[in-house]
Formats: C-alpha cells, sequence, structure tokens
C-alpha cells in the first residue's frame, strides 16, 4: 500500500492505498455518468478522490476504503485519484483510521521532471489544504 503523500500524477493504473473518506461534495453527471468529488486521507496527506456511478451513494463520510489499481491524473482539470476502468473500490471498515488534512496532493502543482519526460515533480503547493471541501473544524 502506498502511501497518500508519495502518490504523484501518472496515466497509469499501479495505486493501491488505503484511505479514510472525509467528505463528499455534490452527486452529479459527467456526460452519461453519475459522478461526486470526495475528500480522502490518511495518516500522510490527503487528496480528492473522484467516486462514479453506484460509488457515489454507496460510499459515506467515515468509510474506510480499498483502492486496487487507481490512477493519479488530471480529470476536467482537476487532479483527482479515481479507480477508473481498470480499478476497484472496496469499503473495509469505519471510522477507525488517523488521518491528517494537509498537505493536499490534488493542491500542488506538478510539472514534468527535467530528468525525465514520462515523469512529474512538484513545482508548488497551490494551497496546503482544499480549495473544494474547507478544512474541518
Amino acid at each position: 500500500m502506498i502511501p497518500l503523500k508519495d502518490i504523484v500524477p501518472a496515466a497509469t493504473n499501479t495505486i493501491n492505498t488505503k484511505f479514510i473518506l472525509l467528505d463528499k461534495g455534490n452527486v452529479g453527471q459527467d456526460g452519461k455518468e453519475t459522478t461526486c468529488l470526495a475528500l480522502v486521507a490518511d495518516e500522510t496527506a490527503s487528496l480528492h478522490f473522484q467516486l462514479w456511478g453506484d460509488e457515489c451513494c454507496f460510499f459515506e463520510p467515515g468509510d474506510i476504503i480499498r483502492l486496487t489499481n487507481g490512477i493519479f491524473s488530471y480529470h476536467k482539470g482537476n487532479l483527482v485519484l479515481r479507480a477508473g476502468k481498470k480499478g476497484k473500490t472496496e469499503k473495509t471498515g469505519e471510522f477507525n483510521m488517523v488521518f491528517v488534512e494537509t498537505p493536499n496532493m490534488s493542491e500542488i502543482k506538478w510539472g514534468i521532471d527535467p530528468n525525465n519526460p514520462r515523469k512529474f515533480v512538484q513545482e508548488s503547493v497551490i494551497s496546503p489544504h482544499s480549495t473544494i471541501f474547507p478544512p474541518l473544524p
């Protein structure tokens, strides 16, 4: 399992991780598909997680989720973690997980690595926390 702080943008479905769902945005439509953006975290960082279809209603704040073969990439201009077509999400528990809200890996500006144009490196922090989901009190 990879900690959220170690996830970098890539166009491959290779991310296996576990996190707690902190907050969910409104359910909407992305073409024909139902979608919902969520804020998730583990003990190292937080990020935005894109829920699709039935996941939007199935997962609730406080759920602990295991993601297998996920992808962290841009979707409609937002850097999000998602299962994609090859990945799998499953609920493994509720409420009992240590987490932090900062840094938010989706709020980091990433650029092409000058030493390897197929990889990304952190350039700057847009915001230390989510600008979509305000910090919890």
